[in-house]
This record gives structure tokens, C-alpha cells and sequence, in this order.
């Protein structure tokens, strides 16, 4: 088995920074992709950045240029920098992991961490 563990969520003016962190741990050959997703209340769960195997990286339109994705594969980490965070970043941010294991890909999500951006 697999688990995700994400941190570093919070609350934060507007205009101010976070770091996300999500760990994996268990049973892991590799890690292939690695997302972060977020979910609003009353939305539905979106994509906000990915990041490949080999580093190659995709942002939803309305965070590039103030998020950026990263992952520490010695440490099974992938990591989201937000800056210039604006209150409609409020929300839930989950990890997921497409894990490789015995040849098989399996998928695994975060707990999810609040993220709250108000004056």
C-alpha cells in the first residue's frame, strides 16, 4: 500500500505565498506523474499542475506564472510553490500519484490540506 501525505496548507493574505508538500511512502517502485488538484466548495475537484516523470510540466491557465510544480524523487516529494495567492485560490489542494509497482500503475491521492486566502 501507498500513502500520500500532504502539509503546508493554511490561511494567507492576499498577495502572500504557500508551499504544498506531498510525501509518498510504502510499497514504490517509481512515480510517474504527480498532480495537484483542487476542489472549491460547491465546485467540482480541478486540475492545477502536473508534472511528468521527467520533469515536463502543465498548469491550469489561471496559475501559471504564480504556481509552480516540483518533485524531489529521492524523497518521493512533489512540492507547489504558490505566490500572489488571490481569494479564489481558496480551496482544498489534493496530491495524486500514479504509482509504479510489480509492473502495474496504480493511483493513489492526498488527504487533501485547506488552502484559505482572505484578508
Amino acid at each position: 500500500q501507498v500513502q500520500l501525505v500532504e502539509s503546508g496548507g493554511g490561511l494567507v493574505q492576499p498577495g502572500g505565498s504557500l508551499r504544498l508538500s506531498c510525501a509518498a511512502s510504502g510499497s514504490i517502485d517509481s512515480i510517474n506523474a504527480m498532480n495537484w488538484y483542487r476542489q472549491a466548495p460547491g465546485k467540482q475537484r480541478e486540475l492545477v499542475a502536473a508534472i511528468t516523470s521527467g520533469g515536463s510540466t502543465n498548469y491550469e491557465d489561471s496559475v501559471k506564472g504564480r504556481f509552480t510544480i516540483s518533485r524531489d524523487d529521492a524523497k518521493n516529494t512533489v512540492y507547489l510553490q504558490m505566490n500572489s495567492l488571490k481569494p479564489e485560490d481558496t480551496a482544498v489542494y489534493y496530491c495524486k500519484a500514479l504509482v509504479q509497482r510489480a509492473g502495474l500503475t496504480f493511483q493513489y491521492w492526498g488527504q487533501g490540506t485547506q488552502v484559505t486566502v482572505s484578508p
